[in-house]
């Protein structure tokens, strides 16, 4: 099936006895053992399955193509849980833009446990330099966050391969729907859900899809399942119901963002327009060749300083000025303000969500913020 058809029927694991076509919310955290000690309707304790989990992480696969999906409570648990399951004194190449909240997670919870370096991924002819005989992971963010880098999958999936690494991909920012890692040589897809899958700016939400079920897999499928730090049933309920329009949701973010970013690209308050589907994107080719589309996300320089983005980012009337993305409203942020004093994000980036708004009224209020 096509992804628009796997989006909305592969969720359909069980027909319920009252005959629901969609799914209902299974909200018991027990189920009932048969009389040999077995649980004849497949689940023992929600922590460990349910019903609602199980038909999210099925779709989820189904769409990345891969063998199995562990869902988690946040993203940022879905990550925490790869790195919770690498052996003390395990070392990691990571992207220098990595998204801040797993470089602080390295930073200040696996600081004293795991060495890291972090890498400009797009050159790869010096990845290979930074392979140490204690190396084991190479975690990949494409598109990133908020530079919007691209990183070749296929190349560096072949680096992993040689050096016998684990290799992970950040693919949030492309959704399922224009990039499956997977098919280009991705042991690991990981999704913050909460962004576009969710695509509601409801839920919270993230997730692991595996290309195999191996040994990697039995640990982290023991964090989820004993760490518990897995999605209510309501949750999935919500992303299940999210899933089945996200195709028709990305299309169109595709297309807005892609028209708001030709327009900024000649204002003349701009600096400089981050966005794949440019053709002087530095990585657009590559774009071309492993995505199905440029994505919602774009980053612009302004010109000036902190104080000016800032300023632009108060005026908009109908952006809404807030963290997060992949919702189906327009946001906008001041990306330095939230990453705090350490961010290497430059000061006069502006990060831009484009949602689903006209494009008319998105242009109309960049033109009046920008002055």
């Amino acid at each position: 099936m096509k992804p628009e058809t796997t989006a909305i029927h592969a969720a359909n694991l069980v027909k319920a006895s009252t005959g629901d076509v969609t799914s209902p919310i299974h909200l018991s955290t027990t189920y009932f053992r048969g009389e040999d000690g077995g649980y004849p309707g497949g689940h023992m304790y929600s922590r460990v399955s349910n019903p609602n989990r199980s038909a999210l992480e099925k779709v989820i696969t189904e769409l990345e193509g891969g063998a199995d999906t562990c869902a988690f409570s946040s993203g940022n648990t879905a990550g925490m849980a790869i790195f919770q399951a690498l052996k003390p004194g395990s070392h990691i190449i990571a992207p220098d833009d990595m998204y801040w909240g797993f470089k602080k997670q390295l930073l200040t919870i696996f600081a004293d446990t795991l060495t890291f370096d972090f890498v400009d991924l797009t050159e790869l002819d010096k990845v290979e330099s930074y392979v140490k005989s204690n190396t084991v992971l190479l975690w990949v963010e494409t598109p990133s966050n908020p530079l919007l880098k691209i990183c070749d999958i296929e190349a560096l999936g072949k680096i992993a391969k040689k050096h016998q690494l684990i290799f992970a991909v950040d693919s949030t920012f492309a959704s399922p729907i224009l990039q499956n890692p997977i098919v280009l040589g991705a042991d690991i897809v990981m999704h913050s859900t909460t962004k576009y899958i969710g695509g509601h700016s409801d839920v919270l939400g993230g997730s692991l899809t595996f290309a195999a079920k191996d040994e990697f897999f039995d640990k982290v499928k023991n964090i989820q399942e004993t760490g518990g730090a897995v999605p209510s049933p309501f949750d999935c309920f919500l992303l299940l119901r999210s899933i089945k329009t996200l195709a028709y949701r990305i299309k169109g973010h595709c297309e807005n963002a892609e028209k708001l970013a030709n327009y900024l690209v000649g204002h003349s308050k701009v600096e400089a327009v981050y966005y794949p589907g440019l053709p002087s994107h530095p990585q657009h080719e590559i774009v071309k060749k492993q995505m199905r589309g440029f994505g919602g996300m774009l980053s612009i320089l302004t010109k000036g300083d902190a104080e000016f983005a800032r300023k632009v980012v108060n005026s908009v009337k109908v952006f809404s000025q807030a963290t997060s993305l992949g919702g189906v409203e327009s946001l906008i942020e001041h990306r330095a303000s939230v990453e705090g004093p350490t961010t290497k994000t430059p000061q006069n980036l502006i990060r831009i969500s484009v949602g689903l708004e006209h494009i008319d009224d998105l242009i109309t209020d960049l033109e009046q913020a920008l002055g």
